[in-house]
């Protein structure tokens, strides 16, 4: 069974090629005859959707081989340039890195297959639409060079599915802290004349103080991307978890995904590091007072679960003079985000002008 699980194709029940899913459709569409069909999810005895939670601390013990794979036949190259790992369809010939456009693709052979993703976001953004969204945010880009507005780059424009970890887990914490009280005493002093003068000086109390919180943690997202810049895709999230459906290879069918090499054990390191940090600022929120110091917060996690999901990003990677340059769009909620290179006329124009608007300002401010 596992064997024909990773043999299986989609292919289309007309003219039998393979079948690409498409976002605009929500379906798998064949590329030559047009031919339209669903993809099928995996459903409950109910009948309803299932997005399983893995228990956490089982699972850094050891994965089990029946949830490694991806339920069909993949080929996975490594970019030397970028380190992404792309998997995608074995009738497709990789020539470039999606990433980062770099030819310096290698064979990538698993030692062990990766942990198969068990929900994912579909694409919903259609190419076009993309398209349109990328011109009109250049277009926004007041310091952009023009020569790079009117550039036909929306050409090598990629869509990709990256992956993610999400993280869940019951917090009680109790925490001590020394609360500040604000206070104003009195004081005298002599001024530059030698004549003593008054003045309210801030001084602070401070008294013991401690307390409770619980909170839980609710799809805390930690990229496991290498091709995209962490960065980037915090501006573009968040990634509607809600929204998952339970993981279909069909989703994938002519798409190139990329695959974890920020593995469990160090995106759950990251989780609770972050989630460390919110639980502190959280029971400093709770400190009574005017101010604060030497909070200590003692956290105890519960209920601890993961999943591995798949996400959708529209990809545009381009080369400006000596520079590379990425623009990531959310492949979902459409939100964009990218670096462009500036303009020094654009900008030297713009430091003249303000600088001679404030130059009028202080001259008429002086008659």
């Amino acid at each position: 069974m596992a064997e024909a699980l990773a043999q299986k194709k989609f292919s289309c029940p007309a003219c039998g090629a393979e079948a690409r899913w498409d976002p605009e459709k929500k379906a798998l569409v064949c590329p030559f005859c047009g031919t339209v069909s669903p993809a099928q999810t995996e459903l409950s005895a109910e009948g309803e959707e299932v997005i399983v939670e893995h228990d956490l601390v089982k699972a850094l013990r050891g994965i089990p081989d029946d949830q490694r794979g991806w339920q069909a036949k993949k080929v996975s190259v490594k970019c030397q340039s970028c380190q992404a790992i792309s998997v995608f369809d074995p009738d497709r010939v990789g020539q470039r890195c999606d990433f980062c456009g770099s030819t310096a693709l290698v064979p990538y052979e698993e030692i062990k297959e990766a942990f198969r993703p068990e929900s994912l976001l579909p694409m919903k953004l259609s190419e076009d639409a993309v398209r349109d969204s990328i011109h009109r945010w250049y277009g926004s880009r007041w310091f952009a060079p023009n020569k790079l507005k009117g550039a036909a780059m929306t050409d090598i424009v990629k869509g990709l599915y990256i992956p993610y970890w999400t993280f869940d887990a019951q917090v009680h914490a109790n925490w001590r802290a020394e609360s500040g009280y604000f206070y104003y005493e009195t004081e005298t002093y002599t001024d530059s004349n030698g004549r003593l003068q008054t003045r309210q000086v801030q001084r602070v109390r401070w008294e013991p103080s401690w307390g409770a919180l619980d909170h839980f943690f609710d799809d805390e997202l930690v990229p496991a991307s290498r091709g995209v810049r962490p960065k980037m895709l915090h501006r573009i999230e968040p990634f509607p978890t809600k929204e998952l459906k339970p993981y279909n290879a069909g989703y994938l069918s002519g798409w190139v995904v990329e695959r974890y090499q920020i593995d469990l054990v160090a995106a759950a390191k990251e989780a609770r590091d972050e989630m460390d940090a919110e639980m502190y600022k959280m029971c400093g929120a709770r400190v009574p007072g005017d101010t604060y110091r030497s909070l200590r917060v003692d956290s105890d996690y519960s209920g601890q679960t993961f999943k591995h999901i798949l996400v959708p990003i529209w990809l545009l990677t381009y080369n400006y003079g000596q520079r590379g340059f990425q623009v990531v769009i959310n492949g979902y909620t459409g939100a964009i985000a990218g670096q462009y290179p500036k303009s020094w006329v654009k900008i030297l124009l713009t430091v003249s002008a303000v600088a001679a608007i404030i130059g009028l300002v202080v001259l008429f401010a002086h008659h």
